[in-house]
């Protein structure tokens, strides 16, 4: 299966279903970007993220935003929710023998997250496991690669976590490496994902800004912004 990529705004998109990004993915390995407005916008000013986003190995559109902006661009790209394909892989590791390495959050999130899964998923093989407070980034990164994992989660929010994961995925070519942002909380069952009305409208980003209305700082005038971009581009294409 070869990838079928677009741009969007200067960055590698992705056009695979779900069932198609999971299969990908599982035979080619690598580094999963699951990328939405605010971590396009966090790439046009940090040239690095950018770099370690146009080289990773698969990069779905987790975002409502980045769907949007693809159909301005008129390109017909079904969204991929970050969590639902990262649970998707971890439920493909048993069938594959895969071993799971989970990096993030808080002390008592991951140790939740850990005893969930292994109840909700069983036979899952997680042989590393540790918070998202170290302070020792080569020490963490030797655990982890000594661990030998298969597939390895940090959930650290971007762009940390693109950043980790693209300071050792040399030294695990064969791992499937993804940042899950804040998949921990929900998978621990501290945090409620919002109901499924408002995943299937692609309106979870609304749900959890009024349950934690401190996220309004980071939607805007991050959305609006990268909305202005695209149409700007998409009178582009057709000058």
């Amino acid at each position: 299966m070869n990838r079928k990529i677009v741009k969007l705004q200067g960055f590698n998109i992705d056009t695979f279903s779900m069932d198609e990004a999971c299969e990908y993915i599982l035979e080619n390995r690598g580094q999963v970007v699951t990328i939405n407005p605010e971590i396009i916008e966090l790439g046009k000013k940090n040239e690095d993220l950018k770099i370690i986003i146009n080289s990773a190995e698969l990069v779905i559109p987790d975002g409502i935003g980045v769907q949007i902006g693809l159909k301005i661009l008129g390109y017909k790209v079904k969204r991929i929710p970050g969590i639902v394909f990262a649970r998707k892989i971890l439920e493909n590791s048993v069938s594959n023998n895969l071993r799971v390495a989970l990096i993030g959050s808080k002390p008592e999130i991951i140790e939740k997250t850990v005893e969930k899964l292994k109840v909700e998923i069983p036979g899952i093989n997680i042989v590393f496991s540790h918070d998202g407070y170290f302070k020792d980034d080569e020490k963490l990164f030797n655990d982890v690669i000594n661990s030998s994992p298969d597939i390895v989660f940090f959930a650290l929010g971007a762009p940390r976590q693109e950043e980790c994961i693209y300071s050792i995925k040399k030294s695990l070519p064969k791992a499937i490496m993804i940042g899950v942002g804040g998949s921990f909380d929900v998978w621990s069952g501290n945090v409620q994902r919002a109901p499924e009305i408002y995943q299937n409208l692609g309106l979870e980003w609304l749900y959890r800004t009024v349950k934690e209305p401190k996220r309004l700082k980071r939607i805007f005038p991050t959305l609006p912004k990268f909305i202005f971009s695209v149409i700007k581009e998409s009178w582009g294409k057709t000058c």
